[in-house]
């Protein structure tokens, strides 16, 4: 397994129940700020086999990027069982739940 593979992996699971992080803030946590779509890719892989909580990403505008409805509402289900909530129908305040790691812990 790729190296930032392994980062991504590593802060993903690192997300706190209730918190969120963007996939942008991920890539640039574990090293590579430019890589939004590799960790939407890491997730989609690799969620399952390494019990990633997948529902805890999201895009940079505080909102669900799913288009699958099912996928849409399992993840918005599981965010709001965490207490996170939600202004309208995908959005929620971002600065209110956003999870900031140290960066130096993935390094």
């Amino acid at each position: 397994m790729e190296p930032f593979t392994e980062k991504v992996i590593k802060v993903i699971k690192s997300i706190p129940k209730g918190q969120v992080m963007t996939y942008g803030q991920i890539a640039r946590v574990a090293g590579n700020p430019r890589s939004a779509r590799q960790v939407v890719r890491i997730l989609h892989s690799l969620s399952k086999k390494h019990d990633l909580p997948w529902h805890r990403v999201i895009n940079a505008k505080g909102e669900i990027g799913i288009q699958d409805e099912e996928l849409f509402f399992t993840q918005k289900s599981l965010l709001e069982s965490e207490g996170v909530q939600f202004k309208g129908k995908n959005r929620m305040n971002i600065e209110a739940y956003r999870y900031t790691p140290d960066c130096e812990d993935y390094i």
